[in-house]
């Protein structure tokens, strides 16, 4: 196995076969983001991702359940090469149950739906999406290149594929200025795309992300604990998207959240405003990107 540079996948694919398919991200641009800042974005041989899925075959066989193609945009590559990528995989490692991968808004935008409904035939299960944000006034100044309307399309594109969708949000990612509109916008997106699980992650910074910049200079007010609280209450208070699995339990969040929308819903809210009256967060000590 060949792995160039750190690797990042989601929090559920931790016991995933992660297969670099594309090394870093092609817009690697975002404010909040130093994912893949140290490298320069190509896509990898094609000898070189089939050699790395026979050294995996070789290592552990039949015991592979679950692949991630990695970095950070694999749907950029052109179809029928990852449809080549796809085959081989599912010949080579029959075991695994599912396949999945991060995907661009603009990388959906460019495929076709019927190429869509093609990598779904050849085996593509589900596709990580971050939404980051439903305002677009927020998602401008995090430079994410794309606006709430081209997530939405492409996660609704992707799901009319038969392909299952997982949808990021950030807490916190308007700061103060930009807490209702925010959650408010947030939860209009997520009613739109009816994805089959959102996830919430709190804004945490690394030093050398672009964004430290405004909030060392006081541009963007970071939310208190209760501030955090407050949005996602107007969230699940204006989402409406029925059957949608819901995580708010990455190391990052104040508070672990898990349910099913929207019949979950009063029970979350519930949680959420107990842990801010009690204060019973969790400590900034345990919290991490």
């Amino acid at each position: 196995m060949q792995y160039e540079g750190m690797v990042y996948r989601p929090p559920s694919e931790a016991r995933s076969f992660i297969l670099q398919v594309t090394i870093g991200c092609a817009h690697n641009a975002c404010t909040f983001c130093t994912m893949y800042k140290d490298k320069r974005f190509r896509i990898r041989g094609r000898e070189e991702i089939f050699a790395d899925i026979q050294d995996v075959y070789e290592q552990v066989g039949d015991h592979v359940r679950r692949i991630f193609l990695a970095d950070g945009d694999a749907l950029i590559i052109p179809t029928d090469r990852l449809k080549e990528i796809l085959h081989k995989l599912r010949e080579t490692l029959p075991s695994a149950e599912r396949i999945t991968s991060y995907g661009a808004p603009k990388d959906v935008e460019h495929k076709s739906d019927a190429e869509l409904k093609e990598l779904k035939d050849s085996g593509l299960d589900m596709v990580y999406i971050g939404l980051e944000s439903g305002d677009d006034e927020v998602l401008r100044r995090v430079e994410k290149g794309v606006d709430a309307d081209a997530i939405i399309r492409a996660v609704q594109r992707l799901k009319a594929a038969g392909i299952q969708t997982s949808v990021t949000l950030i807490s916190g990612l308007g700061g103060k200025e930009r807490l209702q509109e925010h959650a408010r916008r947030s939860a209009e997106a997520i009613s739109r795309m009816q994805p089959d699980y959102v996830g919430f992650l709190t804004l945490m910074t690394d030093p050398s992300a672009p964004i430290q910049k405004e909030i060392d200079s006081g541009a963007i007010k970071l939310l208190s604990p209760e501030e955090v609280m407050d949005e996602m209450e107007i969230f699940l208070s204006n989402v409406d998207s029925p059957g949608t699995v819901f995580r708010a339990n990455h190391a990052s969040n104040y508070l672990l959240l898990k349910g099913n929308l929207n019949e979950d819903i009063p029970f979350m809210l519930k949680q959420v405003r107990e842990v801010r009256e009690q204060h019973g967060f969790r400590k900034e000590s345990w919290r991490m990107l």
